[in-house]
C-alpha cells in the first residue's frame, strides 16, 4: 500500500530544488522518495540494532541468574580488558 506525503516549502525553495533535481536527470518527487526511503532504512537499522542489543542484555541476565556469569565492577572490567589487550599486543 502506498501513502502520499505532503509538506509545504516556499516557492523559491521548491524552484531551486526542482532545478537541482532536473540537473541530476530526475524529479523532485523521486528525490523526496529516495530521501524518505533512506530515512526509513536508517530507522530499520536502528531498530534491528536495538532488538539485537536487548537480546544480548537478556542473555546476559539469564546467564547471571543461572549462575553461569557474574557481574564485575567497571574498574575490574577495565583491568581485565587491559590485561587482555596487553596479551594480544605481546603476541601471547
Amino acid at each position: 500500500m502506498e501513502a502520499r506525503i505532503q509538506f509545504r516549502v516556499d516557492e523559491q525553495t521548491k524552484k531551486l530544488a526542482q532545478e537541482a533535481a532536473e540537473s541530476r536527470k530526475t524529479t523532485l518527487s523521486d528525490e523526496c522518495r529516495k530521501l524518505t526511503e533512506a530515512l526509513a532504512n536508517e530507522q530499520r537499522a536502528k531498530e534491528a540494532h536495538e532488538d539485537w542489543l536487548n537480546s544480548e542484555i537478556d542473555k546476559a541476565y539469564k546467564r547471571f541468574e543461572s549462575g553461569e556469569a557474574e557481574f564485575v565492577s567497571s574498574k575490574e572490567a577495565e583491568r581485565i580488558m587491559a590485561e587482555m589487550k596487553a596479551k594480544i599486543k605481546s603476541g601471547r
